[in-house]
């Protein structure tokens, strides 16, 4: 795809005839043809959340309840980061990963969600912005994997293995972290900007 320009004036990404749709995450035949200065897919994403019209589809971050200290700093600085781009986070809400990375995009402003296998909303880690109690246990990962449009492995085992294989059967996104599972097709990143840059790009497709 032709370089991505942000439209200051009209508050919009566009490329080479086209327009982006931020309410619908589509692009759209424009007869605008006008120059502006090019942006990266993260710049751009982050201008549209800022413009207030990009809907905020979740992005899921998962990872074990029983992190390394290692696995926590990552999954802090990730939340911490999505919440920088205007991303909507989406977890288990437990401990260990999920509440490292609510924790870091609760401080930068976000508000996260959490989808619990307990029965109560009270079951959940303190940085939860929106706690939703399912009551159903390990079955709430084909939820989590159903409702994000990308997932994002933060080291891991058999859940969170069971949540990317999820994600791939539902055609999502899928990215592996910090020592989580390695699963055939899935990207292994190391540094969070790269890992972000694909998530921005799925959102944009412009894959």
């Amino acid at each position: 795809m032709p370089a991505l320009q942000w439209d200051a004036g009209q508050k919009c990404l566009r490329t080479a005839g086209k327009v982006f749709d931020p309410s619908r995450l589509i692009w759209l035949d424009s007869d605008s043809d006008q120059s502006a200065p090019t942006v990266t897919p993260l710049e751009a994403l982050k201008r549209l959340a800022e413009s207030g019209a990009l809907k905020r589809v979740p992005v899921g971050i998962i990872g074990p309840r029983e992190a390394t200290d290692q696995q926590r700093q990552v999954a802090y600085a990730l939340g911490a980061a999505m919440a920088d781009h205007g991303l909507q986070l989406l977890c288990g809400g437990k401990n260990g990963v999920m509440e490292a990375a609510c924790e870091g995009h609760a401080a930068h402003g976000g508000l996260p969600v959490g989808i619990l296998p307990d029965e109560e909303w009270q079951a959940a880690n303190p940085f939860v912005g929106i706690p939703i109690a399912t009551g159903i246990g390990p079955a709430r990962n084909a939820i989590i994997a159903r409702a994000c449009i990308a997932l994002i492995a933060v080291g891991g085992g058999v859940g969170t293995l069971s949540e990317m294989a999820l994600g791939l059967q539902f055609n999502r996104l899928v990215l592996a972290t910090a020592g989580a599972p390695y699963v055939e097709g899935v990207p292994v990143l190391s540094e969070i900007e790269d890992v972000l840059d694909l998530v921005a790009r799925r959102i944009l497709q412009v894959m």
